[in-house]
């Protein structure tokens, strides 16, 4: 239908609101999602943002006090509820390491409660959370069915990692200054645990009459790789969603990342004394020539370039190194993490065989030399699936409402929990509360901070994404 057929028709049914009528005159409920649906059939984008303006302004017009979904008047009543909520999830301590984060879990589900959720909580075991190198963990789920239809799940960590030094606020202050809020989480993602509640909150709130559930799936190890989060509630069937959007920013749209992998790599020898080195076998010296192989692989690397857009080339960090018994001792043991991360076009497991060749052959013919491989963590990229283009066209045109502009598909060079819903077959995208770049967020660094303003307009998004994602045929 085009945009003149719709001003036509609504005014020809003198449509007062889109919810409600307040004459005779008015539409009935079904009359009225019929004329919803008919805007939200615009092939174009713009002409999507073209009528809903032009169906408000009308409605506005005829009926000052009411708009067409109404969220800005719930919005604004839920904004400072909202913020309330981020400042108790940054106020109380969720670092990981050492990831105890099952306290944490249970303040931000009293808190849910309080403002009308049902919460389930879904404690990891021991032996689980253990083998994840973490203390606690416990997965929150809510969902709200509004009716048959798509299950779409809303993902955000409560997880974060250590505040570090050189803040200059407390890091666990919660502080707003200059319309942000400083604190470690406050985008990193603890926020989206606020925009999907308060998106929620918001369409529950309006009334509106929609075709399927919202599920958010709230948890704890994204910072150790998601297998006892998102991972786990796929693995154990708690949760089975028909599509995913996880937390991420306000002003583009993630559909791809890299994988990446972790390797801890030990080279063994011979212990000696200084004096007499010849007698033992240099650990360090056999490592020195593993970091030599790997230093000159990541300059190859840089030749790989992705066809994403938003990812250039592989890398490869070396981020810890231990070994050695004392100054004058031969050192018998070395061990080393590497960081190798895999662009959308690379298979992680003909990654990991090429590193272990790589690192094999560094130290063959060194006598009395072993070196010993463990896989700590393989995370596959995430790719678009079929479907999720409906996540992203929805957001796109939400944006265009919340935003005022268009906001861009992109892929990052990050990896997150996201992949885990790709990998079980879900169509995932990343959208949420933050600036255009993880820097900009100060992300996993001092005075990380998310503005208000983003915190506001990305709920606003997702509960309009969400509203068009839903609607009745």
């Amino acid at each position: 239908m085009q945009y003149s057929s719709i001003k036509t028709a609504l005014k020809r049914d003198k449509l007062i609101a889109i919810c409600y009528g307040r004459n005779s005159g008015a539409l009935s409920k079904p009359r009225v999602r019929s004329a919803k649906l008919a805007l939200l059939a615009c092939s174009s984008v713009t002409r999507y943002h073209a009528a809903h303006l032009q169906l408000v302004t009308w409605t506005t017009a005829h009926d000052p006090t009411r708009s067409c979904l109404d969220l800005d008047r719930l919005r604004r009543q839920s904004l400072r509820q909202e913020v309330q909520f981020l400042s108790a999830l940054v106020q109380k301590p969720s670092d990981n390491p050492p990831g105890d984060c099952a306290g944490h879990a249970e303040m931000a589900a009293q808190w849910l409660e309080r403002i009308g959720f049902t919460v389930e909580r879904h404690a990891v075991s021991a032996d689980d959370v253990t083998r994840a190198g973490m203390i606690s963990a416990t997965n929150l789920v809510i969902r709200h069915r509004f009716g048959a239809g798509p299950v779409i799940a809303l993902n955000a960590h409560g997880d974060v990692v250590p505040p570090g030094e050189g803040w200059s606020a407390d890091p666990y202050g919660a502080e707003i200054r200059d319309g942000f809020m400083i604190g470690r989480g406050a985008a990193v993602s603890k926020s989206d645990f606020a925009t999907y509640a308060f998106a929620l909150k918001v369409l529950i709130d309006s009334g509106a009459t929609l075709a399927g559930t919202v599920e958010l799936h709230l948890t704890y190890d994204e910072e150790t790789g998601g297998l006892i989060g998102p991972g786990w509630l796929l693995k154990q069937g708690i949760v089975k969603p028909d599509y995913a959007i996880c937390a991420g920013f306000s002003y583009s749209i993630t559909t791809a990342h890299n994988g990446a992998i972790h390797l801890e790599v030990t080279v063994r020898g011979k212990s000696a004394h200084a004096a007499r080195p010849d007698t033992g076998h240099d650990a360090l010296e056999a490592a020195t020539a593993v970091l030599n192989a790997l230093y000159g692989h990541r300059a190859a690397l840089r030749e790989i370039h992705s066809e994403t857009p938003g990812i250039d080339h592989p890398t490869l960090v070396v981020g810890l190194i231990k070994g050695g018994i004392n100054t004058n001792v031969v050192p018998d043991k070395v061990s080393l993490r590497l960081d190798r991360r895999v662009v959308p076009e690379e298979n992680p497991q003909d990654v990991v065989q090429q590193l272990t060749a790589l690192i094999t052959a560094a130290v063959e013919g060194m006598p009395g030399i072993s070196v010993e491989i463990e896989e700590v963590l393989v995370t596959s990229p995430l790719r678009s699936l079929a479907g999720a283009e409906r996540l992203s066209q929805a957001l796109q045109r939400a944006a265009l409402i919340t935003l005022q502009r268009d906001i861009p598909t992109e892929g990052v060079p990050l990896y997150t929990d996201a992949r885990l819903y790709c990998e079980a077959g879900v169509p995932t995208v990343i959208y949420g509360a933050g600036p255009r770049t993880l820097l900009e967020a100060n992300g996993h660094r001092a005075d990380e901070r998310v503005a208000l303003e983003d915190l506001r307009v990305a709920t606003k998004t997702v509960a309009i994404a969400l509203a068009d994602l839903l609607a009745r045929p």
